[in-house]
């Protein structure tokens, strides 16, 4: 089977590449930068390459595109061509080719100021039918792009699922005060309770999306790590997330005490994969359970895709503050 990958020199794209070839996949791999897993080096914004890269394609899995970190260096015209032309280059040549289905990979990020209650409020919980209120350049792009895919669905017949995936990159946050209080590990952790996913089960994720677009037809999925929150917790987790924490995950305390790490002390969110797991049979590895046992062993908690991928980064440069240049 004949597949194409988009963003294969960044950290999804390369495991894509890697898994489809360790299955036996024919990939057909796209990107700006050169990698031993870029078959085909320029930009989706050229719709002639496009659909020349196209050829007896029978799967995209459209991972390419301006991340958040991109928002101080690039301009909101440059998240357009990218994230919106080149998601509509792919789908026409895509739905003109004829492939059976189209994988997008989009980001939690698309809801926006939803994920940020008054002060005094719950956490939010987030599930699929919250509706999205970007804030920013990057967010609508990829929320235009989400919109793209289902009007393909529905007007081409184009099998389209749409991948809501949380954080799983390795850089430190770029967020100033979790840097200062938090080790990085100590913070993605944290993270796996509500917010953060093992790069190992968005693949398996993907890779499920593919083998059921056809039968689905369009559908947006959260691709986050399974929570061990309940609606029920979603005062306490505002106003005192450990407290709530020792309850869920007890064995937690001890390990993370012999780490000197600590909890989050509030949590304004709690991303619910619900859907994916239900309709899609996804079963995610790596949850906060799971690498609790996983660090109470001495082992990693992070996937063996995870350690061999690493980082990669999203800028050239270094900069003063941070590993990006926004907050």
């Amino acid at each position: 089977m004949k597949v194409l990958v988009t963003g294969s020199s960044g950290h999804l794209g390369e495991v894509l590449v890697r898994t489809l070839r360790d299955l036996q996949y024919q990939v057909i791999s796209l990107d700006i930068r050169e990698s031993p897993f870029t078959t085909h080096i320029g930009s989706i914004t050229d719709r002639a390459w496009v659909r020349r890269c196209m050829d007896g394609v029978q799967s995209v899995f459209h991972a390419a595109t301006l991340h958040k970190p991109h928002v101080a260096t690039h301009s909101r015209q440059d998240f357009i061509d990218t994230n919106v032309t080149g998601t509509l280059n792919l789908l026409e040549e895509a739905a003109a080719a004829g492939a059976g289905s189209f994988i997008y990979t989009s980001t939690t990020s698309v809801f926006g100021d939803a994920l940020a209650p008054p002060p005094e409020a719950p956490a939010a919980w987030i599930t699929e039918e919250v509706r999205p209120v970007p804030r920013n350049i990057y967010g609508v792009t990829k929320a235009a792009a989400e919109d793209l895919c289902e009007l393909f669905s529905r007007s081409q017949g184009l099998a389209c699922i749409v991948l809501r995936t949380s954080r799983f990159f390795p850089e430190d946050d770029d967020n100033h005060k979790v840097r200062q209080e938090y080790s990085g590990a100590n913070a993605k952790a944290n993270e796996l309770l509500y917010r953060r996913v093992d790069i190992e089960d968005v693949v398996s994720a993907h890779l499920l999306a593919a083998e059921r677009a056809s039968a689905i037809g369009f559908r947006k999925y959260i691709i986050s790590a399974t929570t061990p929150f309940v609606p029920a917790d979603l005062a306490g987790l505002r106003a005192n997330a450990r407290e709530v924490l020792r309850l869920r995950v007890p064995e937690y305390e001890a390990e993370y005490e012999r780490r000197q790490w600590k909890a989050f002390s509030s949590i304004d969110r709690v991303y619910v994969n619900e859907r994916a797991r239900n309709e899609l049979g996804w079963r995610p590895r790596y949850d906060f359970q799971s690498v609790v046992k996983r660090l109470q062993a001495g082992d990693d908690m992070r996937s063996a895709l995870a350690r061999l991928v690493g980082s990669k980064g999203y800028h050239p440069q270094v900069f003063s503050e941070g590993p990006y240049p926004v907050e």
